[in-house]
């Protein structure tokens, strides 16, 4: 078992990407345009997504709702600004990312990875009744203690490393996804997820055989 089937790690191909893309700017050429109202179909298409990437930052559902409205908030009234330059969600989610870590920054909160897409996920049960199976005890009671290490192995992590493999690992950002969310180089991208990857093996070795 590695730490990837841990994660769950989403995959999205380029052409899904680009198409993706493509449609998401035609929408905000109408919003840019004047149709204010288009604007809705970009907050119910990312706002479960972007939650999702909050959420695992700060561990805290309020906090998670409230960052994922002024991130939304903020792209509306900066919609004029966007160009096409990224994909919409590529510009979004640096808005998200640079609204938490100011956030995370002025409360000096901890920030703790959940399971609770891993329990809900239909392939990671298969996964989680494999390792059950293996370690021989409760399934319940191995998903709280499962829980309780992999918080406090994300909880020893920088926030820089948090979000890195939080946004690869969890949302399938690529490299160069997420050097442009983070606003640093692919190599600095690579060089945080690896350490990130190495430290939460290690702190994961019994779960991950």
């Amino acid at each position: 078992m590695n730490l990837s089937k841990v994660f769950n790690r989403t995959i999205v191909t380029s052409p899904e990407r680009q198409q993706e893309a493509d449609s998401d700017f035609t929408i905000v050429k109408r919003v840019q345009a004047g149709d204010v109202a288009a604007f809705d179909q970009l907050m119910l298409k990312y706002r479960e997504r972007l939650y999702g990437v909050i959420y695992n930052l700060t561990s805290n559902r309020e906090d998670a709702a409230d960052l994922t409205q002024d991130a939304f908030i903020k792209a509306f009234q900066a919609i004029n600004r966007f160009h096409g330059q990224s994909s919409f969600f590529t510009w979004l989610y640096k808005i998200g990312i640079n609204t938490t870590l100011s956030h995370l920054r002025k409360s000096r909160l901890r920030s703790f990875f959940s399971l609770e897409k891993l329990q809900e996920d239909d392939t990671s049960s298969q996964i989680l009744n494999q390792l059950t199976d293996k370690t021989g005890v409760d399934r319940d009671t191995y998903l709280r203690e499962l829980q309780e290490k992999l918080n406090e192995a994300m909880h020893k992590l920088s926030i820089k490393h948090r979000t890195v493999i939080t946004l690869f690992e969890i949302d399938g950002l690529s490299h160069a996804e997420i050097a442009e969310v983070m606003g640093c180089s692919e190599g600095t991208v690579r060089s945080r997820l690896h350490y990130a990857k190495q430290f939460l093996q290690g702190e994961l070795a019994k779960y991950l055989r």
